[in-house]
């Protein structure tokens, strides 16, 4: 049961409330680019990106915006750091949603400004708030290091800001790169707002690294039923970033996707099974509809300990088996065998 938030509209989705769990990701082209950034967004949605975000180095990259937009098809975020003109620019371009830290983009008066026209534009503001960055003054009264506890002061100044100017339309971000301390300052925050939080660990690594670690932090939370929208950072390929998002979601049984079941082999496995399953796992992620796939390393016991699945395979000694529910339905050929799968699965 997910944690109770307010429910924020950005661009044609909303983010917390009752609405489902979405998958973020971040362009890693240069915004001057606008075909590169397009081609990026594009490749995103394919994989099943909901909204992304892309950074700015000066005001004439923001103002590719709207050129960006009229080719995309999800809302698009523009990541704003200390310049209130870019937040502004971004706005008059048709953002959907800034992300900024309201504290440090200048003074009371430019803060008022981009806050005016974020709430005459219906744009909501992304606190993001970094463990890596946290305000000096924060620190010092913490102990000198990130601790959840300071962390969520931080976030809790910037709200106060955005609140003392009558705008509520927030959602909260607190990554960090040492999971533990993410998920401490997302829980102590969840028991104190009712914000909608954007989760994500941040400076995860490369692929190994960010899987294991965005899984831990992410999940711990979306199992507490904390959670509203999720980024895996990745160094690497950001569609990969949304692959492994949505395998955190489809796990939990919070996206319905398929699901690929697979033994891990051992000396009873008689077939090449290993590239079939990663094939039978790749063919996967272009279906829609939500079924279990079982890819099993022998005949003997895979149909039954894969009783779960709608359909799974196993093979051994030239031979291979379908099996429905965990009741063998034909056998065939171990060279048809993938090819017979795809098949039946269609027809499903």
């Amino acid at each position: 049961m997910m944690e109770k938030t307010k429910k924020i509209k950005v661009g044609q989705l909303y983010i917390g409330g009752d609405a489902p769990i979405t998958i973020q990701s971040m362009v890693k082209a240069d915004a001057h680019d606008v075909k590169a950034c397009v081609e990026q967004i594009l490749a995103l949605e394919a994989a099943g990106c909901d909204l992304v975000r892309l950074g700015f180095l000066d005001l004439e990259s923001v103002r590719n915006i709207s050129a960006i937009k009229k080719q995309i098809h999800i809302p698009l975020v523009a990541d704003i750091h200390f310049n209130y003109r870019f937040a502004l620019e971004a706005i008059n371009q048709g953002i959907d949603k800034l992300r900024l830290n309201p504290g440090n983009i200048g003074g009371h008066d430019k803060v008022k400004m981009v806050v005016t026209q974020a709430k005459k534009n219906h744009v909501p503001i992304r606190i993001g708030v970094n463990a890596g960055s946290l305000q000096k003054d924060i620190l010092a009264r913490h102990g000198g290091h990130p601790t959840a506890e300071g962390m969520v002061e931080s976030a809790s100044e910037h709200i106060k800001i955005l609140e003392d100017l009558d705008f509520d339309q927030i959602i909260v971000s607190l990554k960090a790169s040492d999971v533990d301390l993410m998920v401490s300052a997302y829980r102590l925050f969840a028991q104190k707002y009712d914000y909608p939080l954007h989760l994500g660990v941040t400076e995860a690594g490369t692929q190994l690294s960010s899987t294991v670690k965005s899984s831990i932090g992410i999940g711990s939370l979306l199992l507490d039923g904390i959670g509203n929208t999720i980024r895996v950072s990745l160094t690497g390929d950001n569609v990969e970033e949304v692959i492994i998002a949505r395998e955190i979601l489809k796990h939990l049984h919070l996206r319905r996707e398929p699901i690929l079941i697979s033994c891990p082999t051992c000396s009873r496995t008689q077939w090449n099974m290993i590239p079939i399953a990663k094939k039978v796992e790749q063919y996967l992620t272009t279906i829609k509809k939500p079924l279990k796939v079982a890819v099993m390393g022998c005949a003997v016991n895979g149909p039954g300990e894969a009783r779960e699945a709608d359909i799974g395979i196993a093979g051994g000694n030239g031979m291979g088996i379908i099996f429905v529910k965990g009741e063998v339905v034909t056998t065939v050929p171990e060279s048809q065998l993938y090819d017979e799968l795809v098949k039946r699965i269609e027809q499903w």
